[in-house]
């Protein structure tokens, strides 16, 4: 089985004090234990920009048994039609949960001005789409944007 995994999952086990450590560390464990965990080249680059170097971020990911898997066509293409599927939508003024993807209003408690948000980046939905197209499944805390516009793609979080 190959496993995508997000950023947000390998920040939880580099950044010291990080409240979910232990369920990503687990996860990660499990997921290595069934096959082969790959990333896409943007959680690459998010994580580089916690490392020093490129061999202390490549020593990271070979110690994790992560490998980089680039994007195919495919994968691209698709990452750009659900995201202007999202953007479409002109949900500006509601906010997704990260766990069910259910949006909601939000309004300011002092003078009671809705508040408006900006649109989830594209780099959000290549992390999907490379994962539905080059992996079986993703390991990831933010679960809204993955089970709204990525329903065929196994999420574990």
């Amino acid at each position: 089985m190959i496993t995508a995994v997000d950023t947000n999952i390998l920040l939880d086990i580099l950044i010291p004090g990080e409240p979910f450590a232990a369920s990503s560390k687990m996860l990660l464990d499990k997921h290595l234990s069934k096959g082969q965990l790959v990333i896409c080249e943007i959680v690459f680059s998010e994580l580089a920009a916690g490392f020093l170097s490129d061999q202390k971020l490549n020593s990271f990911l070979s110690d994790t048994g992560i490998s980089l898997v680039y994007s195919n066509e495919k994968a691209l293409f698709l990452a750009g039609s659900r995201w202007r599927e999202y953007a479409q939508k002109g949900i500006k003024n509601r906010f997704p949960c990260a766990q069910c993807g259910h949006t909601y209003q939000v309004s300011c408690p002092q003078c009671g001005t809705i508040l408006t948000k900006r649109l989830h980046v594209l780099a959000d939905f290549v992390i999907g789409a490379h994962a539905l197209v080059q992996a079986d499944c993703i390991l990831s805390r933010d679960l809204g944007v993955y089970r709204s516009y990525y329903k065929d793609l196994q999420v574990f979080g």
